[in-house]
């Protein structure tokens, strides 16, 4: 059994709810349990509650200045931003600040293995499409992202 510190948590979520949650389920056997509370929690956070989680990633193409876990990780997971071209992180600046002004909340993509590119045709996708359905995806990329950080966090990375 793993207890899990609520500061690792936030590292892995920025949501005050989502790391109370976690933290009242564990300690936790594996990493499937710890996953599954993981994703569990995030079902259940307010909106107000994801805002909060989005508060703490940074705009993609912008690299997350710091030394500590989350930071770290932001940098690794927007790593195909970093043999990008101008044009697209032109447009991928641009694409963020056309994003922010219509749904008032950083353009949340799960960017490990993505392309600039890719995320790039995903942020263009999403600006076409309505606020209930941006905030399902919003809520499936923070999952992804939160997914891959508990599997860091476990396995000590």
């Amino acid at each position: 059994m793993r207890e899990i510190s609520p500061e690792d948590l936030r590292s892995c979520c920025a949501s005050a709810a989502w790391v109370s949650a976690v933290a009242r389920r564990g300690p936790y056997r594996d990493l499937a349990g710890l996953i599954d509370a993981g994703e569990a929690a995030i079902a259940d956070l307010s909106w107000s509650d994801v805002e909060e989680a989005l508060s703490a990633h940074p705009r993609i193409g912008e690299r997350r200045a710091g030394d500590g876990k989350e930071a770290a990780w932001s940098r690794s997971e927007q790593s195909g931003t970093a043999t990008a071209g101008q044009a697209v992180l032109d447009a991928i600046r641009e694409g963020n600040a056309a994003y922010e002004e219509r749904f008032g909340h950083v353009y949340l993509v799960c960017a490990t293995g993505r392309s600039a590119e890719e995320m790039l045709v995903f942020l263009r996708e999403r600006l076409a499409g309505d606020e209930e359905s941006e905030r399902k995806i919003v809520r499936e990329e923070l999952t992804a992202i939160v997914k891959l950080r508990l599997a860091k966090l476990w396995e000590g990375r």
